[in-house]
């Protein structure tokens, strides 16, 4: 497969999920910033290898074979990750762009070993589960802190943005998986939010907290 082909089963599989929900070809398009035609082009690439279904007008889905491709893809892309924060001392916000590199890497050995390494970690240093080889995953219970009750307490457990600019303000604002965060208060003019993680109470938009995941102590 050419990583062409790999990128464009991963973004299916991230718009559709392990459903195999039938994707529109302009979603996919707006995902992979490109045109609906080249989409059309790569479906029927795709569906020659088995690996979506694609019917004009109502868009493409993975096959069984396509869900198993992107979840090895996935695996991959979130193993390297953590190798990169945990082993060659890179932050959080370094690691996405260098694993999109790496995760092309084709042996499998490879992987392997570095799973083994890493102790077979579940999740990666965003939060995201970490597929095993057979493409089993554990989803964390987690809703977004938006919707944290007021008063309510929740462990951060992910993010939804991993861009680079979001993850340098959590560094600045010292938010990181684990921290323990109550909600004192919502404002009713804009839902922005007053926090508090430990001794310290910050004020955050609803931005910040549409885009942070917790799991309600």
């Amino acid at each position: 497969m050419t990583r062409s082909e790999e990128n464009y089963l991963k973004a299916i599989f991230h718009l559709g999920g392990s459903e195999a929900s039938s994707i529109a070809t302009n979603a996919i398009a707006e995902e992979m910033q490109t045109k609906p035609s080249s989409v059309t082009d790569m479906a029927k690439k795709l569906a020659e290898k088995g690996l979506v279904d694609y019917v004009r007008y109502q868009g493409v889905s993975l096959t069984e074979k396509g869900i198993k491709t992107a979840l090895a893809i996935i695996r991959k892309h979130r193993l390297w990750e953590v190798f990169l924060v945990k082993k060659l001392d890179f932050t959080w916000d370094e690691v996405h762009e260098v694993a999109e590199q790496l995760e092309h890497i084709k042996s499998e050995k490879l992987i392997d070993k570095i799973d083994e390494l890493l102790d077979f970690p579940k999740y990666d240093p965003h939060g995201d589960p970490i597929p095993t080889k057979n493409g089993e995953f554990q989803e964390r219970d987690k809703q977004l802190l938006s919707e944290l009750p007021l008063h309510s307490k929740g462990i951060c457990v992910g993010v939804k943005d991993t861009s680079t600019a979001f993850l340098r303000f959590l560094d600045k604002n010292e938010i990181a998986l684990g921290d323990s965060i109550k909600v004192l208060e919502r404002e009713d003019f804009d839902d922005s939010m007053h926090i508090q993680i430990a001794e310290r109470q910050l004020h955050i938009s609803n931005q910040i907290a549409t885009n942070l995941y917790v799991k309600k102590e």
